[in-house]
């Protein structure tokens, strides 16, 4: 063939591939959990039209080699015309219909529905994130071919291809992973290094004795890090908790160990405990154990709820294992959430389960996202839940959770996996709200187990199985704030639902990531005191969304960026 033959051809795009990229372009416009800007939709538009030209690439290859029959040159460019016209109109039917789509999206988590025609942006962006990813690819094909020139003086030319693209691939790939996923892991590493170390603006060091890094504490502020000297900063005060109350309260005990706090794992988690010991948690009347996300954040509504909930007669206690955010160490070390999980609980059970029955507080364990895939670690199963806790709160726990697995599928016949009911509710059950907790209406004897996950959360249903399986949650009649069409398509789906876990916060209560004032009501299910009523639920919940907000934001706009999340 001509070498400008050749470089002409180079130049134009693969037919079958073309094609296969159009249907994919086609299939990313479809509905996901989350509403997404024009922008974002471009991008993910772009990438899986990307994956789905080299999809096609790879199979009309494999289909020119196995068919020897090709079309006459009038024939094939009328076929390419009227392809070109059917995919133009397949493309625009589907910006309209996605365009739809997304402001249906928008109305059922009560945002305002986006303009119209900023849905023109999509094929743009998705052109130009094509393009990146088709001329990254050329690059490489002409280094194969180049690499496979001079092998082919020494081994036969199919030989020679082979190898030839297997040393690019595993190049590129070894550059990727060792060079630059190293050096960016690491610039993560110092980054969130540092941050560690900041202290909120406005957070002075806790003057009592019943938090740490406070008077005569173990643990010095200094090594707590942010999110531990927020957590014990933000325990409410004792004229807050008496107005609520209307009696005199006990002063809240908030026991945090953080990363610099101690050497090991273990040796933190015996720290914990000493410091429980010291401030006189075991004689209160809960005692919480908390597993914390990536960054060692804590929910401070999940904690506050129990202080008001009983008038600060509470220890809550909490141990850091990592200072990067979630998503990050959960690519990196999740390992390192259960094994924190399953060791402060350990050791603190320990030491409680030595005290009389009688003197013995009630203990409760909690984990909100990466936190309940750590909490919930340190159980083998309902059963040991009930031998071993007072009850348990998990919110918006990951697929990967094992225990979340397991009850959902070994859910009961007829619940479905977006709200499964286990073992008729006897300990552990699921709610999207908790009002969905009344049901099933069989006894709920203490302890009781909750899983909160609202249905158009990505973090709960996020799993790389989306590749290739599709998932009961889709096959079943849809969650209420998710869209009755969504449908399951390979790789699409689980490039959809990847992209949504990046803005998983910026939605509104109630939907996506964010559990903002839901934890109340939760935990007055689990572990309510005595003459507790639903009154006093409403009232609390408002009192904690006032003074111990959770920052998001609630937009979705054409330059929005992740919601910076612990």
């Amino acid at each position: 063939m001509p070498e400008r033959e050749r470089g002409r051809i180079a130049l134009r795009l693969d037919a079958p591939g073309s094609i296969v990229a159009a249907v994919f372009f086609c299939l990313s416009l479809t509905p996901s959990l989350l509403p997404r800007s024009w922008l974002i939709q471009g991008i993910i538009a772009g990438v899986v039209t990307a994956a789905g030209y080299l999809t096609g690439v790879i199979l009309g290859t494999a289909l020119r080699r196995s068919i020897a029959w090709r079309p006459r040159p009038e024939r094939r460019r009328a076929i390419r015309w009227v392809i070109t016209a059917l995919v133009a109109g397949m493309c625009t039917a589907s910006l309209i219909a996605g365009a739809r789509d997304q402001r249906h999206i928008y109305a059922l988590m009560d945002l305002a529905p986006p303009e119209r025609l900023g849905y023109l942006g999509v094929p743009v962006v998705a052109a130009a994130v094509f393009l990146v990813f088709l001329l990254t690819a050329r690059v490489l094909r002409i280094a194969a071919r180049a690499l496979s020139g001079l092998l082919v003086r020494w081994v036969p030319a199919l030989v020679a291809e082979i190898a030839a693209a297997l040393c690019v691939a595993v190049l590129v790939f070894s550059l990727a992973e060792g060079v630059l996923a190293e050096s960016l892991l690491d610039a993560a590493d110092t980054s969130f290094a540092a941050i560690n170390q900041e202290t909120t603006p406005g957070t002075p060091p806790p003057r009592s004795a019943t938090l740490s890094g406070g008077p005569s504490s173990l643990v010095s502020w200094e090594s707590l890090g942010r999110q531990g000297r927020d957590f014990v900063a933000g325990a409410p005060g004792l004229e807050e908790l008496r107005r609520f109350n209307g009696r005199t309260p006990v002063e809240p005990i908030r026991v945090y160990v953080g990363l610099d706090s101690a050497a090991t794992l273990r040796e933190r988690a015996a720290l914990a405990v000493r410091e429980l010991e010291r401030t006189g948690a075991f004689s209160r009347k809960v005692l919480c154990v908390i597993t914390t996300t990536g960054t060692g954040w804590v929910d401070p509504q999940a904690a506050a709820a129990l202080e008001f909930m009983y008038n600060g007669d509470t220890a809550l206690v909490a141990m850091q294992y990592s200072y990067l955010p979630s998503w990050l160490s959960f690519l990196v070390d999740r390992d390192r959430a259960q094994a924190a999980g399953r060791e402060l609980f350990q050791q603190v059970y320990e030491r409680w389960s030595r005290l009389p029955r009688e003197h013995r507080p009630k203990l409760l364990v909690f984990g909100e996202s990466l936190g309940a895939f750590g909490a919930e670690s340190a159980f083998t199963g309902d059963q040991d839940l009930r031998d071993r806790t007072d009850g348990a709160l998990f919110v918006g726990p990951p697929d990967s959770s094992v225990l979340r697995r397991r009850f959902v599928h070994g859910r009961d016949p007829g619940s479905t996996e977006v709200l499964p009911i286990y073992r008729k509710g006897e300990t552990v059950r699921f709610a999207n709200r908790p009002a969905d907790l009344a049901e099933p209406s069989a006894p709920w004897d203490p302890p009781r187990v909750v899983y909160l996950q609202h249905p158009s959360d990505p973090i709960v249903w996020w799993s790389p199985r989306l590749l290739f399986e599709k998932p009961d949650w889709l096959s079943e009649p849809r969650g209420a704030d998710v869209l009755p069409h969504i449908r399951w398509y390979p790789i699409v789906t689980f490039s959809q639902i990847t992209a949504d876990l990046a803005f998983a916060l910026d939605v509104p209560p109630g939907h996506g990531h964010n559990y903002d004032g839901e934890v109340v009501a939760a935990w007055a299910r689990i572990a309510a005191p005595e003459g507790w009523t639903d009154e006093r639920t409403a009232e609390l919940t408002a009192l904690i969304q006032r003074a111990h907000p959770i920052g998001k934001r609630y937009a979705v706009g054409p330059t929005a960026v992740p919601t910076p999340r612990p």
